[in-house]
């Protein structure tokens, strides 16, 4: 059966009621032959996400509105392997704590994610410059550091594009570590290897996994791809969102003012974050 995530506007709700709310779904799961895999709740933001093994998405509304009447907003079918990347799950996690587990409660992950999108300058041009051999030496070094990066600062790798990588953060602070940690990194490799330097672009977005009338994280990563694409090699350009999860952190941001970038409908904010002085 195909998989799908739905979305649901829950003002007031808490995690308690939200936990309840899974429970009830998993009672009537086998009469709607469905299985509910998970699901995210975002309380700031008032908005829960559910993962369903179902036949197709009125079964899902169905069971929910039996359930606790709790329709969702949007239903979306995904690539479950997809929401592993973003999301790192596809299942409930195991409760943490002995009185989680007194409780069977489940950590609560709201499904806000960073995302972050890296492109190597003059990526396809290495071979002419350096020779086959050269340039896959270069693009595994670049790997390298990019993964090391990811790893320390929690960063999960959703693909390779080739020349640079789409990664998800649960935290936005630690997407932003994760930026300078990586330039910083290319930094010192450029000071040892002059004759061969390498240089990163970045971008960085965030977002909900399902927006109204959108796909799994659609406008944050193309947010995040956009500004990744508008910075000048060895630059990080965020989005007004990104800078906003980083008040009351000392990092050295510069306002770069308002763009509209291709595929949005309004201006966003963006700043460049100057690692080079955090």
């Amino acid at each position: 059966m195909p998989v799908y995530m739905d979305r649901h506007y829950v003002e007031g709700a808490t995690r308690h009621a939200l936990a309840d709310a899974h429970q009830r779904d998993m009672a009537l799961q086998d009469k709607y032959h469905v299985k509910f895999l998970t699901y995210w709740f975002d309380e700031m933001r008032c908005t829960a996400f559910c993962l369903i093994d179902a036949p197709n998405r009125e079964t899902i509304e169905r069971a929910h509105a039996e359930a606790h009447g709790s329709v969702p907003n949007e239903v979306l079918e995904v690539d479950p392997n997809v929401v592993d990347a973003f999301l790192g799950r596809i299942k409930d996690p195991p409760p943490v704590g002995t009185s989680a587990a007194e409780t069977g409660e489940i950590p609560i992950d709201p499904g806000f994610r960073a995302i972050m999108f890296t492109d190597l300058k003059d990526s396809t041009r290495m071979t002419t410059l350096y020779g086959d051999a050269k340039a896959l030496h270069l693009l595994h070094i670049h790997n390298a550091l990019t993964r090391t990066a990811l790893q320390r600062h929690r960063g999960r790798e959703v693909k390779h594009t080739g020349d640079g990588i789409m990664a998800s953060f649960a935290s936005v602070p630690d997407a932003v570590e994760c930026a300078i940690g990586i330039q910083k990194a290319f930094a010192a490799y450029n000071k040892e290897n002059p004759e061969a330097p390498l240089y990163l672009r970045i971008g960085l977005s965030a977002g909900e996994p399902i927006e109204e009338h959108g796909d799994l994280f659609g406008k944050a990563v193309q947010l995040a791809a956009r500004l990744c694409a508008h910075a000048e090699p060895a630059r990080i350009l965020v989005a007004q969102l990104v800078r906003d999860q980083c008040q009351g952190k000392e990092l050295p941001f510069s306002d770069l003012g308002e763009v509209t970038p291709k595929g949005f409908d309004h201006a966003i904010g963006v700043h460049e974050l100057k690692w080079a002085e955090a």
